[in-house]
C-alpha cells in the first residue's frame, strides 16, 4: 500500500528545521496549508521559554518575540543569549525579585500605555519559581489584558520522566537551603500522601536523599537531572539506593526531585490499616469533551 505521506511537504518541518524562518510582513504562519491572521499582540505576553534544549521554543514564542515592543527578561543577559539566537533585537527590562516591587508601576504604566511587552524568565514558565506572579496579579488589579504562551517546564517534564503516579501532585519549589528546614519541608511533603516535586541544588541533594532515608526509606524517588539537555538523566530507587549512587558520583546540573511516599509505612507506623493513597485510587482522567 503507498505511503499517503511519502509525498506530502509539512512546511511546519522547514519552521523546526530554522526557528530563524522570517515571518511574512502581515506575520502569517502557515502550517499544513493553513493560514491564520496577523498576530495582534496583547498588553502582556508571558513566555515560557527553554529549559535547555532552545529546540523546546515554541513558533508561537518566536513571533511573540519578533512582535513585541520589549522583552521583561529576570536576567536581562540569558534573555539577551536567546534572542540573538533568534537574530531579533529588542529593549531589555530586567524584572526580578530584588526589583519587583519599584519595577511594578513602571511596567504597568508602559503596558497601559499601548507598549506591547513579553515576560520570559531564564528558563520555564514564568511564575513558576520566578518572576511573573506579582506582575500578573497587578495586570488583573488594574485590568491590563495578558496572555500565557504554554511551554518548557521542569515540573510536568519531571513528573512524566519519572513514572511516578502523576495525579495528583504536589509542587513545593525549591527546598530550603538549611538542613531543619529542610527535612520540615520533606516530612509536610510526605504527610499529603501524595506525588511530590522540588528543585534541588547538586550540592545537597545528597544530604537530601540521607534526610529521606531517615524520614520515608520505603519511599520511592526520582532524580531527574538536567532535563532536555545532553546528558538527560531520569535515575530512579529508594533513598538509599539513590543516596549511595550519588555519594560516589556527586552529581552536576540542574535537579528535579520527585518523591512518592510509601504510605503503607506510615499507616503502619500509626498502627492503622493500610489504605490506598489518593494516587493510587485516582483514575486517570479521560477527555470530557
Amino acid at each position: 500500500m503507498k505511503d499517503e505521506t511519502s509525498d506530502t511537504h509539512d512546511p511546519l518541518e522547514d519552521a523546526i528545521a530554522d526557528p530563524c524562518l522570517p515571518l511574512e510582513e502581515e506575520s502569517l504562519l502557515i502550517i499544513k496549508g493553513k493560514t491564520r491572521p496577523p498576530t495582534l499582540l496583547l498588553p502582556l505576553t508571558l513566555i515560557a521559554t527553554p529549559i535547555g534544549n532552545l529546540g523546546d521554543l515554541t513558533l508561537r514564542a518566536i513571533e511573540a518575540l519578533r512582535l513585541c515592543d520589549g522583552v521583561i527578561a529576570e536576567d536581562t543577559r540569558r534573555a539577551g543569549q536567546l534572542l540573538a539566537h533568534l537574530e531579533i533585537r529588542k529593549p531589555l527590562i530586567s524584572f526580578h525579585e530584588h526589583n519587583e516591587e519599584r519595577r511594578l508601576p513602571e511596567l504597568i504604566g508602559r503596558l497601559r500605555n499601548g507598549e506591547k511587552l513579553c515576560l520570559v524568565t531564564d528558563a520555564g514558565t514564568p511564575s513558576v519559581s520566578d518572576p511573573g506572579f506579582r506582575l500578573v496579579r497587578e495586570c488583573i488589579k488594574e485590568a491590563v489584558e495578558y496572555t500565557v504562551l504554554p511551554g518548557p517546564s521542569a515540573v510536568t517534564t519531571a513528573i512524566v520522566g519519572s513514572g511516578l503516579p502523576p495525579v495528583p501532585f504536589h509542587f513545593g519549589g525549591f527546598l530550603p537551603s538549611s538542613g531543619s528546614g529542610r527535612r520540615s519541608e520533606l516530612r509536610r511533603a510526605l504527610g499529603l500522601g501524595m506525588t511530590g516535586i522540588y528543585f534541588e541544588s547538586p550540592h545537597r541533594l545528597a544530604a537530601c536523599l540521607e534526610d529521606l532515608v531517615t524520614l520515608a526509606p520505603e519511599s520511592r524517588l526520582c532524580v531527574a537531572r538536567e532535563l532536555t539537555k545532553i546528558h538527560e538523566e531520569y535515575r530512579h530507587g529508594s533513598p538509599t539506593e539513590l543516596v549511595a549512587h550519588y555519594t560516589a558520583n556527586p552529581p552536576r546540573g540542574e535537579i528535579t526531585l520527585v518523591i512518592h511516599p510509601s504510605m503503607g509505612s506510615q499507616n503502619e507506623a500509626r498502627g492503622e490499616r493500610r489504605k490506598k493513597s489518593y494516587s493510587e485510587k485516582t483514575p486517570i482522567p479521560r477527555n470530557l469533551a
